[in-house]
């Protein structure tokens, strides 16, 4: 299809308007969420990855809009009656195929990518971290587009009714919202097979880390689904008689018998680590993720200090480095700490905006009392409680968490455990180093309650 070809399908068809509304919508879409946009690590101007796994969220709603509007595009011919007069001309019928389904095709493929550029724009100014292992994400949604768009076509070829459209879109949203499901582990006794079905909607559901990607068979069997898919709907495009027609169907049926065999059967191998996202990038015993190598000099200062406040109050037994915690655990796992290093999550409550002496205070709580909710959980209670006693002994003196909450709660957390730190202080030093040493080891191991523990309760 040359540029004078285009051009005047560009003019004569809705192809234009299809990727009006879609980039449009989708905009809209993206920014009433609000979680794309929290100051998190997996924002969706953060990072490349997330930034790419964010638009593909998007195709919940434009792989069904995509469908929609494809099949409103194939029922052109329909509606102006000239289905015949077109199968008389001398054109083959492919050639008028390609040249409707490209130019809807082009014109949602540049919407999309249109969205894509504005995040790419914010995320050079997010990070330094840059690479090219987002562009696989990327390029399987364009194809999403362009195989939802042919396939509309087809169908609405198929059967020309005006009711085509609008079925079609519901039907394809109700796919992805059925079957598009994104999870980091398999839940006990799952079978594996509906995760392999869930893997053939284009839509990922959550960007659930920063340092994970999808991996290469997810890639590699949603392309062999989406290639059928197209071929399918352009075969439909062309097809003229009913026996034509359910050939057309062998495409897509083999591409889903393919796809299932690539597609990883266990949820936990759906999304992989991103080894060079995860490499540390430190500043003597200081250690960020590449991925958050630009916040490594604000870092650095107060996370030494922290260290030498920790090695004053418990000698040999205190950690020696900081690190950003770079583990990846399925949600609901219990945590896993070290008592060498002081592991810090930059979306943690306490790290997300402290800078300087606040950073200090929060490595100090942390590398105390780490902390043992499980992963993915929200919890408020004992693990804060002992931060705040503990980050009091070191400090000597009673003081809210860097970034816990509001000032009332802050004060209700002081008033909570203030009777406890004077119990504390009042014992013989040993005493106190031999409770803060138990409520270390509980805390670390996470089989013990620490507050419970640093009260003189039992370590288990």
């Amino acid at each position: 299809m040359n540029v004078r070809v285009l051009r005047t399908e560009l003019k004569r068809s809705l192809a234009p308007w299809a990727g009006v509304v879609a980039l449009a919508t989708t905009s809209a879409l993206l920014y009433l969420i609000s979680e794309p946009w929290s100051d998190t690590t997996t924002a969706w101007t953060g990072q490349w990855t997330s930034m790419a796994l964010w638009t593909r969220t998007l195709l919940f709603y434009l792989w069904p809009l995509a469908m929609g509007l494809g099949a409103l595009q194939g029922l052109r011919d329909h509606r102006s009656k000239i289905s015949d007069l077109l199968t008389s001309t001398p054109r083959p019928t492919w050639h008028r195929a390609a040249t409707l389904a490209g130019t809807t095709a082009f014109t949602l493929v540049a919407a999309f990518v249109s969205l894509i550029l504005v995040g790419a724009v914010q995320v050079l100014a997010h990070t330094r971290y840059t690479h090219l292992g987002w562009l696989p994400i990327s390029l399987v949604g364009v194809l999403a587009l362009v195989a939802g768009a042919v396939l509309g076509m087809g169908v609405a070829r198929a059967l020309p009714s005006v009711l085509t459209p609008p079925a079609l879109a519901m039907g394809a949203f109700v796919f992805t919202a059925v079957l598009a499901r994104t999870e980091t582990a398999a839940a006990p006794g799952a079978s594996p097979a509906p995760n392999r079905l869930a893997l053939l909607s284009p839509a990922v559901e959550r960007v659930p880390n920063a340092f994970v990607t999808l991996s290469a068979s997810v890639h590699l069997g949603q392309t062999i689904w989406l290639l059928g898919v197209a071929s399918t709907g352009f075969a439909l495009l062309v097809a003229v008689t009913p026996r034509t027609r359910l050939l057309a169907l062998a495409p897509v049926l083999a591409g889903a018998a393919l796809a299932l065999l690539v597609l990883p059967s266990d949820p936990r191998r759906m999304f992989v680590v991103d080894e060079a996202a995860a490499k540390p990038v430190c500043d003597g015993s200081v250690c960020v993720t590449r991925t958050q190598q630009a916040r490594l000099a604000g870092l650095a200062g107060p996370g030494k200090e922290a260290l030498r406040l920790l090695h004053g109050v418990l000698g040999g037994r205190a950690p020696v480095t900081v690190r950003e915690n770079a583990a990846v655990l399925p949600d609901g796992a219990t945590p896993r700490w070290s008592r060498t290093t002081v592991l810090f999550d930059f979306d943690d409550d306490m790290f997300a905006a402290a800078k300087g002496e606040e950073v200090t205070k929060a490595l100090v709580a942390q590398g105390m009392v780490p902390g043992c909710s499980p992963v993915g959980w929200s919890t408020f209670g004992g693990d804060q409680f002992a931060q705040t006693v503990a980050l009091g002994w070191v400090l000597g003196d009673l003081e809210p968490l860097p970034g816990t909450g509001s000032a009332a709660l802050n004060r209700a957390v002081v008033a909570r455990v203030r009777p406890v730190w004077k119990e504390l202080m009042a014992l013989p030093r040993a005493q106190q180093l031999a409770r803060i040493n138990a409520m270390r080891a509980a805390a670390l191991s996470c089989e013990g309650d620490a507050f419970e523990v640093l009260k003189g309760g039992p370590s288990r």
